[in-house]
């Protein structure tokens, strides 16, 4: 369902007059500084802070969108997200935030014991919570716990994550010896291992500027290491100690393998030259999410193996009304990025093939003609004026 600005204060009445006539007794919610505290469902039992603290884990849930959770490179973004890591930071354990599909059920597993807390979007406050009226230790160590600087400080925090800064790299020229045809100190490494994924070593090559600009010692914020910018967990996957991960050699060794197993799970796509851009895409933002955006291009008639039309798209998944669509699995993504990572690859590429770069228009918006017209009938509707 479309979720509107209104519709979670219209479930959450709802469900406190079922409960109401249930003879359940109801009491007032707390306005807390940044917005309401709603601690009026019932749980099956009384599973308090102590019972949190001693368990080790918080249990929150919210919903997919750029200001609340996102899965970003493997890691957990979102303005809302990180605000409940601090809160369960404050309380020593570990977060389990778990994305609902609405705010209906969010509230029915709330009520079902199935979490501590909500944490929701506000139109005008920005952030609200929703405690379980057994929880009062919780509700009251969010109330002591909360500042009204903290908002502030988390979006600070995410948007340098989100910046080159946060990458810890020098940067070297993008050709060490145009003359000679020369790329970079490990060309001989591309050349070989790219011979195992049947690609051309100066797409290699220029994937892996765009990664780490030729600097084996890169770090992201997010743990990416090396010239591939390749995450530890990745690392365990694929074999790669993580002593090693550092490693010139080893690491493009890895890379490879891990984009040999992108090319398998891509194999429908029979185009070579169309999986490479998929695969490419999938390595940046996540195959699931491509797996998104080609389900749309699907749904909106365009062909889902070519990726000039599922482009729309992965930026597409930046819009509530693309990543809430029901052939979307997994929400929000920063779609952007993605097309613009591809984009940028492709273009080295051409360059060092000495190949001039075709530049295509594209709709200004990102989405294409046809989506526009099909979402425009189907919301004008629910608009708010």
């Amino acid at each position: 369902m479309k979720l509107n600005r209104n519709s979670i204060y219209i479930h959450l009445l709802a469900l406190l007059l079922l409960l109401a006539a249930c003879g359940q007794k109801r009491q007032e919610p707390v306005v807390a500084p940044w917005g309401e505290i709603a601690d009026t469902i019932p749980a099956g039992e009384d599973f308090d802070l102590d019972d949190i603290q001693r368990n080790g884990e918080l249990i929150a849930l919210t919903l997919t969108g750029p200001e609340t959770y996102y899965d970003y490179r493997g890691k957990h973004l979102g303005t809302h997200y990180l605000l409940c890591q601090r809160f369960a930071d404050q309380l020593g354990v570990s977060l389990r935030m778990e994305v609902c599909r609405d705010s209906s059920e969010m509230l029915q597993r709330l009520a079902d014991g199935e979490a501590d807390l909500i944490c929701y979007p506000l139109s005008k406050k920005g952030l609200g919570w929703m405690v379980d009226k057994e929880k009062e230790d919780l509700h009251q160590e969010l109330q002591k716990w909360y500042r009204p600087s903290l908002m502030a400080e988390v979006k600070k925090q995410e948007e340098y994550l989100l910046s080159s800064r946060s990458v810890r790299r020098r940067v070297f020229a993008p050709m060490l010896n145009r003359s000679g045809g020369v790329i970079s100190h490990y060309d001989a490494f591309f050349q070989h291992y790219a011979s195992q994924i049947r690609w051309d070593w100066r797409l290699l090559a220029a994937q892996c500027y765009q990664e780490s600009t030729f600097d084996p010692q890169a770090h992201s914020w997010a743990g990416a290491c090396g010239l591939m910018q390749i995450m530890p967990s990745t690392a365990d996957h694929l074999g790669l100690a993580r002593s090693d991960i550092y490693h010139p050699e080893k690491n493009i060794a890895a890379a490879v393998k891990y984009m040999a197993e992108l090319e398998q799970s891509f194999s429908d796509i029979n185009d070579r030259s169309e999986r490479t851009k998929f695969v490419l895409a999938a390595y940046n933002g996540g195959g699931y999410h491509i797996r998104d955006a080609m389900a749309l291009a699907g749904k909106y008639g365009r062909s889902a193996n070519r990726w000039r039309e599922v482009e729309p798209f992965v930026q597409g998944l930046q819009r509530a009304e693309f990543y809430n669509d029901p052939v979307v699995h997994n929400g929000y993504m920063r779609g952007s990025e993605t097309v613009n990572y591809v984009r940028r690859i492709m273009e080295r590429w051409n360059g060092y093939r000495g190949v001039k770069t075709v530049h295509s228009a594209a709709c200004p918006t990102g989405v294409p003609q046809k989506a526009k017209r099909q979402r425009k009938a189907k919301y004008q509707v629910t608009e708010s004026p």
